[in-house]
């Protein structure tokens, strides 16, 4: 199907595909095969860069939140027996205390049109009713189109090294936010989950492969760098925006 056929995303779709390939055009000359991939790292960069602010917003609501958690479990202890009261009690201490319960999500819902914009871009068999030429990249023998389990299956040449490096990617960046995870829990108390939810928080940070083996290739190596990233900035974040009660709330 081509995607720029259709109304309002198309034109989206066809200037990405453009630009991206415009990009990749010039930095072949320097890195040759892996012009694609690098193309997609350097404008992960770039958008976790001009997302900042976001992310910063992101830490603020964090720390904040973290000041609430004891009130918030008293109140818990207090009305659990009661939910309508204790739900509105608790909007009640979110209002004044100034803090927003869904603040600090801007980051993660501004990246879903830009994630979702590049798989289009990859996934389209053509742009503007030409061939896709971005599909035709390939990196040791996996098309930038793609998707990594779709060439591990068939044995594409070089498609186990690339999933190995993908995985490996995600699951060091999920470690390092479950290890982030933990040390924000300790010392604060926290809301009491059902045993499963407490399994899947476990193996959260970590289901971020799966999508990465489905989209295309070029879309795997954005959500691999963007995990990342995260994984080493909100920690970072916190250590510059965060106050000693924050750290370490009484």
């Amino acid at each position: 199907m081509d995607f720029t056929t259709l109304p309002i995303i198309g034109p989206l779709v066809q200037l990405g595909a453009v630009g991206l390939h415009r990009f990749i055009d010039l930095l072949e000359p320097l890195v040759g095969s892996g012009a694609a991939a690098l193309a997609v790292v350097l404008i992960t960069h770039a958008v976790r860069i001009l997302l900042i602010p976001l992310d910063i917003r992101l830490v603020r609501a964090e720390g904040a939140r973290r000041r609430l958690a004891p009130p918030l479990a008293e109140l818990r202890r207090r009305w659990k027996k009661r939910p309508e009261e204790l739900q509105r009690r608790t909007m009640q201490l979110y209002k004044n205390s100034g803090v927003s319960p869904v603040a600090g999500f801007g980051s993660m819902l501004a990246q879903a049109p830009i994630v979702s914009v590049l798989y289009l871009v990859l996934a389209s068999p053509a742009i503007n009713g030409d061939p896709n030429p971005l599909r035709t990249e390939t990196l040791l023998g996996v098309g930038f189109g793609e998707p990594l389990g779709a060439a591990l299956f068939t044995g594409t040449p070089g498609a186990f090294a690339l999933v190995a490096i993908i995985t490996v990617v995600l699951v060091g960046a999920g470690m390092l936010l479950r290890a982030s995870m933990r040390k924000l829990q300790r010392g604060v108390p926290q809301a009491e989950l059902p045993p499963a939810m407490t399994s899947l928080m476990g193996i959260l940070p970590f289901v971020t492969i799966i999508p990465a083996l489905i989209v295309p290739f070029g879309a795997a190596i954005y959500l691999a760098v963007s995990s990342l990233w995260s994984a080493i900035e909100r920690p970072v974040l916190r250590r510059m925006l965060w106050t000693d009660t924050e750290w370490r709330p009484e």
